[in-house]
């Protein structure tokens, strides 16, 4: 599974150490957020050849012409750190930031949709560079 096979962004576990705590984030993600019950339009992707990736080579592999505009690694800080906080790539320049996996539908939705840019998210992080919410 690549960018190129889904219409989702993709959630690719990079940290296969931790197995236990990759169940709790992808049930965590997929668990509706909302009254509404919006949750992240997201793919998971459990391949242990994505052990270790980085930003660097995760970008090195976004197909020529994709449409997606970002991705979420699941590594080892995101499964030690007791928010859990996922990298969110931004795949066309490099940038992240941290979210929490109750505020990525919000992340997932608002910039597939353009009712948010990059910068309104990574802007918006505490001072541990984690999204937690809008205040």
């Amino acid at each position: 599974m690549w960018l190129q096979d889904s219409e989702f962004s993709l959630v690719i576990r990079t940290d296969f150490a931790h197995s236990g705590e990759w169940v709790r984030i992808r049930s965590a993600i997929a668990e509706p957020q909302t009254e509404d019950e919006f949750a992240a339009l997201v793919t998971f992707v459990d391949d242990p050849a994505n052990d270790g990736l980085t930003v660097p080579r995760l970008l090195e592999k976004v197909p020529a012409g994709s449409n997606h505009a970002i991705a979420f690694l699941v590594d080892a800080k995101a499964l030690t750190h007791p928010d859990s906080p996922v990298l969110v790539v931004n795949i066309r320049d490099g940038a992240t930031f941290r979210a929490v996996p109750s505020e990525m539908w919000t992340v997932q939705s608002n910039l597939a949709l353009a009712n948010m840019d990059w910068e309104d998210f990574a802007t918006s992080v505490n001072d541990d560079g984690i999204l937690r919410g809008f205040d």
